[in-house]
């Protein structure tokens, strides 16, 4: 992952089990269900996998996974987590320590059926390199499923907390200082759509994460499973229902690898 994200490494590892976070994995993982059948078996590289939320969950329902990250302290809560799972699940798993921007010399091209890159382009003042390592690493055909911050709603968070210098400034920015203390990039829906298509990446669909409810406190704890279920079905079903999508903290991009994809814009 970007060098940027280390600095709110332990901030992240400490929230995950709050609302806002337990929202964000729970959305992208049925979303991810439901571009990934569970049949046929398929093999899979989660860049930046931290803790392995995503990962597990290919996993227990039949992939292969390989998750890859630059932290040995997730990789280590990964691990621990891993250790809980039946030996079935286990035997799916591997797990990888480096860089992303290597992975095409690390594991060689056409090598997966799917690609997931969460939160991690948003570390890297020029996504083109590492698009073009996935670009490379997945198979033709292979689904690519990219999580990034949405640069068409950065106003809509510091609006709702009513900070409203930082909304009026989030209109003409790119760039936002993240609630782990991390300075990070936004991705525009448009632009992003133009720079996996240079890449022979074209999206097939789109969803929105975190429509209603990323103004949240960072800590705020887990509600009853009553308040819960229909929180995340509210969530869900705008992340995939324009306008609301449109104004969700984070996109989540779904695209497929064409035949002869280009490694380069």
């Amino acid at each position: 992952m970007g060098t940027g994200f280390a600095v709110g490494e332990e901030r992240w590892r400490e929230r995950l089990g709050t609302l806002r976070q337990v929202l964000r994995q729970t959305i992208v993982a049925r979303q991810i269900e439901a571009e990934v059948p569970a049949r046929p078996p398929r093999t899979v590289l989660d860049i930046g996998c931290g803790q392995g939320t995503q990962a597990l969950a290919l996993a227990r329902r039949g992939h292969a996974v390989t998750g890859l990250d630059t932290s040995s302290r997730l990789l280590a809560d990964f691990r621990a987590a891993l250790a809980e799972e039946p030996a079935e699940v286990r035997g799916r798993v591997r797990l990888v320590e480096g860089d992303a921007e290597r992975i095409v010399d690390r594991f060689g091209p056409d090598s997966f059926d799917v690609v997931l890159c969460h939160g991690v382009l948003m570390y890297f003042a020029d996504p083109g390199p590492l698009l073009n390592q996935i670009a490379q690493v997945a198979k033709p055909g292979a689904t690519i499923s990219l999580l990034v911050r949405n640069g068409d709603a950065l106003a809509m968070r510091p609006a709702l907390l009513g900070d409203w210098p930082a909304a009026e400034a989030a209109f003409t920015a790119d760039t936002y200082l993240n609630r782990i203390g991390a300075r990070a990039r936004a991705d525009h829906l448009a632009d992003l759509r133009s720079t996996l298509a240079a890449r022979r990446l074209p999206i097939r669909q789109w969803y929105g994460v975190r429509v209603f409810t990323d103004a949240l406190p960072s800590d705020e704890p887990l509600p009853a499973a009553e308040i819960l279920e229909p929180m995340l079905r509210a969530e869900e079903r705008a992340g995939r229902t324009d306008p609301y999508r449109r104004v969700a903290a984070l996109l989540h991009v779904i695209a497929t690898k064409d035949a002869g994809a280009l490694y380069g814009p």
